[in-house]
C-alpha cells in the first residue's frame, strides 16, 4: 500500500469493449481501494503542457499589483488570482503556502445563470499575457472531455448508463487551476503547509505536477506516503461528490502538499464538477438493504458552497452580511 496503481487508459479512444472492460476494472479497483491513481496513454501532449507551465511561471512571478488586478476575492463567481493564504484547507494548520489562479465555464453577461445571479457562474478573467487566454480556454476544454472520458468508464462498474455523467456535465462548474507553491522556508511557521490535509469536494480531480515533488496521500492504513511525478502522466483523484454518489463505494482520500525545499512547486489540478443544478444522490447501484444511502440528497452548487465556506474566510465574510 505504498504505491499508487498507473493505469494505460489508451483503450479508451478505440472501440473495444473487452479492452474498455479490463481499463474500467482496473479504475474500479484504484476507486475501491485509493481513490487516487495514475494515469497514462491520454491525450494531453508534453508540448501543451510544456505551455501551460512557461505560463504559469510568468503569470506567478508578475508583481502582486498586477496579479491582484483579477483577484478572486473582488468577484462573486469565484474565478481569478487568489493570494498566498487565501485558502485554508486544514482548519488546525495555517493558511496555505500557496497562489492560484482559477477558470471556469466561461458564461457571458447575457446568459441566463449569469443575469439571474447564479453562483459560480460568470465569466473567466484572464490576465493581460500574450497567448493566455487562447492557452487556458483550449486546454479547460480538453481536460473536460478527458475528465469525462473517465467517467465514461466508471459508469460500467457502477451500474449506470453509459451517458450517466455526460448528460449531467453539460454547461458544467468545473474548475482549472494553476498553483504556484513557494519554497518552504518562505513559510509563516514550520506549521504552514503548501496545501493543508484536506478532500477534494466535487466529482473528480486530474492533476499535473511538475518534477518538485511534495504531494502526499494518505493510505488507509493512516500512513501518508507520497504521490512523485511521473513524466506523461495524470494524477487521478475522486472527490466527496463521487464518493456521495457511490455511497462511499468509492472513497474520496485526504491528501496534501509539503512544500518542497529549496524551489518552487508548480502544478495544475483540474476539478470536473457537473452543472450546478445536478442531483447527488446515492446511485441505484450503490445502495441496497444492507447498505441504505448514507448522505441526504444535494446539488452540486449547495454543496460546493458549503464547503467554499469552509475553506475561504472571504466567502463566509460575505455569506455573514
Amino acid at each position: 500500500m505504498n504505491q499508487l496503481p498507473i493505469i494505460d487508459i489508451a483503450a479508451l479512444y478505440h472501440d473495444d469493449p473487452l479492452a474498455w472492460q479490463a481499463v474500467a476494472d482496473q479504475i474500479d479497483s484504484a476507486c475501491r481501494e485509493w481513490g487516487f491513481f495514475y494515469i497514462k496513454g491520454h491525450p494531453i501532449t508534453e508540448t501543451r503542457l510544456g505551455q501551460l507551465l512557461d505560463s504559469a511561471k510568468q503569470f506567478f512571478a508578475l508583481p502582486a499589483f498586477e496579479k491582484l488586478k483579477i483577484d478572486i476575492t473582488q468577484t462573486r463567481h469565484h474565478r481569478g488570482y487568489g493570494a498566498i493564504a487565501t485558502e485554508q484547507l486544514d482548519p488546525n494548520k495555517p493558511s496555505d503556502l500557496k497562489e492560484t489562479f482559477d477558470m471556469g465555464l466561461h458564461l457571458s453577461a447575457d446568459h441566463p445563470d449569469v443575469l439571474a445571479e447564479k453562483p459560480l457562474r460568470g465569466p473567466n478573467r484572464h490576465p493581460d499575457m500574450p497567448g493566455w487566454e487562447s492557452l487556458m480556454e483550449q486546454h479547460y476544454t480538453d481536460m473536460q472531455a478527458l475528465a469525462q472520458t473517465l467517467l465514461r468508464a466508471m459508469t460500467l462498474a457502477l451500474g449506470i448508463e453509459r451517458d450517466f455523467f455526460d448528460q449531467r456535465f453539460v454547461e458544467p462548474v468545473s474548475v482549472l487551476r494553476m498553483i504556484h507553491y513557494p519554497p518552504r522556508h518562505t513559510a509563516s511557521s514550520a506549521a504552514q503547509q503548501g496545501a493543508g490535509a484536506h478532500t477534494d469536494y466535487g466529482c473528480i480531480t486530474l492533476l499535473y505536477q511538475d518534477t518538485a515533488g511534495g504531494l502526499q496521500v494518505r493510505n488507509v492504513h493512516g500512513e501518508w506516503i507520497d504521490a512523485p511525478p511521473i513524466e506523461g502522466t495524470f494524477v487521478v483523484n475522486l472527490g466527496d461528490m463521487m464518493a456521495r454518489w457511490s455511497n462511499d463505494r468509492y472513497l474520496s482520500t485526504p491528501h496534501r502538499v509539503i512544500s518542497p525545499l529549496g524551489v518552487d512547486r508548480y502544478s495544475m489540478p483540474f476539478f470536473a464538477e457537473p452543472h450546478p443544478d445536478t442531483r447527488i444522490e446515492c446511485l441505484p447501484g450503490c445502495q441496497d438493504s444492507d447498505h441504505p444511502p448514507k448522505y441526504p440528497t444535494t446539488t452540486c452548487a449547495e454543496f460546493l458552497l458549503s464547503r467554499f465556506a469552509d475553506t475561504y474566510a472571504y466567502r463566509r465574510e460575505r455569506e455573514a452580511v
